[in-house]
């Protein structure tokens, strides 16, 4: 990669440049986010998988660049236009904005006013204007009248048209315009269609409405984009046309000869006709749009935090349990997994009206919690939760069993995808979704890698952002968590081994066919078996992969098969098989990582190393835990201004947290009744984190519009 676009990235991530560079000489190699952010920290410099992940999207912007780099060069060149000024211009360009701009004068665009001017032969008349070379444009415009300009005016107007593209089309104007936009305040007005349609309130708070665009929060920026395509806003930024213009006919003036009267109104006019007609509609949504990536950004951001703590989630492990999928008239699905998260028995119950066979429905879970010695109980949160959790709390449950409420979000999307089918072919789509909701509270991650993240109920304004970033997000936060927490070998599903690094959805089938004909692996080496596994994909998934019981201890460890040999010598220096120092704390406290550093590894992959060797294969997750709403609250009528309540948070958003409260709809935390200490917050995942459990205050309660503020205490 070339230097300017590696320094481009050095200071846009506040990283060093060698930084960079050995990323992206690694990513070349075929090297994955996970694998470099683990088991390459010498040279990384000890970047996480975060920073690491966003220095491989950038190097492929920068990649995309230098390829447009070389298409718009050929173009210019085919024109015959190319100055070596405007090569080295865009040679060393870095952003895209000021490269479309050094493009815009050569790109072929459609037919418009200065193309008809100059088929009617008046460039050089516009010429004469920009080089300010005549002081009477009439007399001058007089001499282009003929077949095709048919008056003065005509040859004027024309000249005008030709100096107005000119003007827009100027590099320098341009961002002389979006340095003033940026400034700007955004200025919304409802449209005659906002008045007359009820989709539109919920944009009310914008029907007129003003910010400066520096100021304007994410949410608010991406709502009223959204109002304005939904055609229920008209949006403007509010720079001063009077103001831009003489900055305009300023600029072009300068450091020449000053017009004539007569020739600077003819400029004056080319100049405000760009302005108006050309300039700042363009730039307007080139400021926009820019703000927009911005807000994109920080949305998207706030989305895969969100998700990271869902996937993340505590999980209860391999315990038989009893999933419910609850309901009124159509009952209570419920479903029974073994330890291993295989369907054991599904029925349905209806211990609600209409039907409230609660005789019937008791002794239908006490003969399942009996008969299967249920430890777990899973309780999805949608209708009918607290309803169906107050029954279950009402049967005698065996000792040691706890009660769990599980979203879900997405169980929907689950029950009807290709997953669903493939494990469950002969069941239909309520079966599937209660074996969904045990499963999550079972083992989350391993369940919500099936779903589209977009499906989970957990991002902001998600359908209003760049999709295509948004994705790469998502799926770098996915494959983040599955390694983090590392993979069975020999239990995890193909929808789980796709985002173990060096992996994917091919590969992952090959190792579930391979599972299916020869068993269990023994090894990690045994992997290098599987059909199409070569070599590069082994050294990327190696590290994360886990195997119990494994002949070698460290195959059901962190600890990557390349240093395997490290271990060895540090166990044998202690006079003790490798054995014996795994998982053994007091042997490892002996150990001076300082004397086996070489060349392959550093300190940082060393103290790692020695810290795996304390705790093989622990799960970062902490443990899951039970949770009960207020007994005195079931709808949002029960609510009371000061009543306090537990929740648990549901969403986090730029602008505060949603918290479920036991009843259909969610409070909001706004993020103005934060505290850390006692100052505010800015940013609500400084406090909480999804799904924790918290205690609220009701502030105020909206019947009408179903809305209930809360305060966190």
């Amino acid at each position: 990669m070339e230097a300017i676009y590696i320094d481009a990235i050095a200071t846009r991530l506040e990283v060093k440049p060698w930084q960079v560079e050995n990323c992206a000489v690694m990513f070349e190699d075929g090297n994955t986010v996970p694998f470099i952010s683990r088991y390459r920290k010498e040279k990384t410099g000890g970047l996480d998988d975060v920073q690491v992940a966003e220095i491989r999207h950038w190097t492929e912007v920068y990649t995309e660049m230098a390829r447009r780099k070389e298409t718009i060069l050929e173009t210019i060149e085919g024109q015959g236009k190319l100055t070596p000024d405007l090569r080295r211009a865009i040679e060393r360009c870095v952003v895209a904005s000021e490269l479309e701009d050094l493009y815009l004068p050569f790109r072929p665009k459609r037919r418009t006013r200065a193309t008809v001017a100059r088929e009617a032969g008046l460039e050089p008349l516009a010429d004469a204007f920009d080089a300010i070379r005549v002081s009477d444009p009439a007399a001058e415009a007089r001499k282009y009248v003929g077949d095709k300009v048919a008056s003065v005016e005509d040859a004027l107007a024309g000249a005008r048209d030709i100096l107005a593209e000119r003007l827009s089309e100027t590099a320098s104007v341009r961002e002389t315009l979006r340095d003033i936009f940026r400034t700007r305040r955004i200025a919304t007005k409802a449209t005659k269609a906002a008045e007359s349609d009820p989709d539109a309130q919920k944009y009310r708070s914008y029907f007129s409405f003003s910010e400066p665009l520096q100021k304007m929060a994410p949410h608010r920026l991406l709502a009223v984009l959204r109002a304005q395509n939904e055609g229920f806003l008209s949006v403007r930024i509010d720079a001063d046309a009077e103001k831009c213009g003489n900055k305009l006919y300023y600029d072009f003036c300068q450091a020449r000869r000053y017009p004539s009267p007569a020739l600077g109104e003819q400029i004056r006019l080319a100049v405000d006709d760009a302005y108006s007609r050309l300039l700042a509609p363009s730039i307007t949504n080139d400021v926009l749009k820019e703000f927009k990536e911005k807000a994109d950004v920080a949305s998207i951001r706030v989305f895969g935090e969100n998700l990271r703590q869902l996937l993340l989630a505590p999980p209860v492990g391999q315990k038989r349990t009893l999933a419910v999928d609850p309901g009124f008239r159509n009952g209570c699905k419920l479903a029974v997994l073994d330890a291993q998260g295989r369907l054991l028995h599904h029925e349905i119950i209806y211990p609600h009206p209409p039907q409230s066979q609660k005789v019937k429905s008791i002794v239908a879970v006490s003969g399942i919690l009996e008969r299967y010695g249920i430890e777990a109980i899973a309780i999805g949160n949608g209708t009918a939760s607290r309803e169906t959790e107050e029954f279950i709390r009402r049967i005698q449950l065996p000792e040691g069993c706890r009660v769990f409420t599980v979203s879900e979000d997405g169980a929907s999307i689950y029950s009807a995808s290709e997953a669903a089918r493939e494990e469950f072919p002969d069941e239909d789509v309520t079966v599937r979704g209660a074996v969904s909701i045990g499963r999550r509270l079972m083992d989350p991650l391993s369940e919500l890698v099936k779903i589209d993240p977009k499906s989970l109920g957990v991002g902001q304004y998600q359908y209003d952002v760049d999709q295509g970033l948004l994705r790469e997000k998502l799926d770098d936060t996915v494959e983040s968590c599955v390694n983090a927490v590392g993979v069975n070998l020999n239990t995890a599903s193909p929808w789980l081994l796709r985002y173990v690094a060096g992996i994917g959805p091919s590969l992952a089938g090959s190792i579930v066919g391979y599972r299916s004909s020869n068993g269990d692996f023994t090894s990690r080496k045994e992997l290098l078996k599987v059909p199409r596994l070569g070599a590069k994909a082994f050294q990327q998934c190696a590290g994360f992969l886990r195997i119990a019981g494994a002949a070698n201890p460290l195959d059901n460890s962190a600890v990557h098969p390349e240093a395997y040999g490290i271990v060895d010598r540090m166990a044998a220096d202690l006079g003790v098989g490798t054995a014996e120092l795994v998982g053994n704390a007091a042997l490892c406290a002996k150990i001076d990582p300082q004397r086996y550093v070489d060349a392959q590894f550093g300190l940082p992959t060393l103290r790692d190393i020695l810290k795996e060797l304390v705790k093989p294969g622990r799960d970062p997750r902490s443990e899951a835990q039970e949770f009960s709403f207020s007994e005195d609250v079931h709808a949002i009528e029960d609510l009371v201004t000061g009543m306090e309540l537990p929740g648990i948070v549901t969403n986090l958003t730029a602008f505060g947290a949603f918290v479920d409260i036991g009843i259909h709809e969610n409070g909001l935390i706004h993020v103005s009744q934060m505290r850390k200490g006692d100052a505010r917050v800015s940013d609500p995942s400084e406090v909480l984190k999804l799904h924790q459990q918290v205690r609220v205050r009701v502030l105020s309660v909206d019947l009408d519009r179903k809305r209930i503020g809360l305060k966190l205490l």
